[in-house]
């Protein structure tokens, strides 16, 4: 997700947002809560989403919001939904929901109204979840606000709760061998924040991975794994580069081919 300077917020509206964060933040369930995240091999998962916003090349208000539904295993695109929005809010560290969230909440709910047989049943979020300043991050938020399954998958360390990409850090990347290597997150208050996870054998750069909702630390990294064949997992991978959609129209849709549904 693209990151613009911040800009001033109207009086109180930080006040606010920290409120609603608190509120929400009470709802998140840190637990596996569907059958297929206990299975070994997710038996029962068949739809794993992704959604991203990403920006135009030297604008920071004009932003493509973009949901893609993958087949699992296979990783097939059944859905894909990118939609050219233009941004309100500015772009606030810890605020990063109250930005882009309802875009991404509304691309979610139109599939779950339209063709609710392509819904997807987890989302990967190009962002974090916990791992959050205050414990809340965008995955977190889509998660809460759509009901749903949700993961935090960041690139880079937020450097929270004494978290710090140090030269101890940068060591234990350095020890993670093979792909599905991991080491914990463990903030300074003795609280696992995440995972960093190297996803791929031939990828040198952990991911960061985060519990966003209605899921466990241990299943969302397994799943997280299962879904990369690169570095990056196929469901935040497969969004449009804002390049290729800064000419698309408001709604277009595009759906892959109706035998690669499962």
């Amino acid at each position: 997700m693209a990151r613009e300077a911040v800009r001033r917020l109207p009086e109180g509206t930080l006040s606010l947002w920290k409120r609603e964060q608190a509120v929400l933040k009470a709802r998140v369930v840190d637990r596996d809560t569907e059958a297929w995240q206990r299975d070994p091999a997710f038996s029962g998962l068949l739809r794993v989403g992704g959604l991203d916003v990403s920006f135009v090349k030297g604008d920071s208000v004009s932003a493509c919001a973009s949901l893609v539904v993958l087949s699992y295993p296979k990783l097939e695109v059944l859905y894909e939904d990118c939609r050219m929005v233009s941004l309100t809010a500015p772009y606030v560290p810890g605020f990063l929901a109250f930005r882009e969230g309802p875009f991404l909440v509304d691309a979610v709910q139109r599939l779950q109204e339209k063709e609710p047989h392509l819904s997807p049943q987890v989302l990967l979020v190009d962002g974090n979840g916990v791992l959050h300043p205050r414990g809340f991050g965008v995955a977190c938020h889509l998660g809460v606000h759509t009901d749903l399954p949700s993961i935090g998958v960041a690139k880079k360390l937020l450097q929270v709760d004494g978290l710090e990409n140090n030269a101890l850090h940068k060591e234990k990347i350095r020890l993670l061998q093979a792909g599905g290597d991991t080491f914990p997150l463990t903030g300074g208050s003795g609280a696992v924040l995440g995972m960093a996870l190297r996803s791929h054998d031939h990828s040198t750069k952990p991911l960061y991975v985060s519990v966003g909702h209605k899921m466990s630390l241990e299943a969302a990294v397994r799943l997280v794994r299962s879904c990369c064949r690169f570095r990056i997992p196929e469901p935040v991978r497969q969004e449009p580069e804002s390049t290729e959609t800064k000419d698309m129209p408001p709604g277009r849709l595009r759906r892959a081919h109706p035998q690669s549904r499962p």
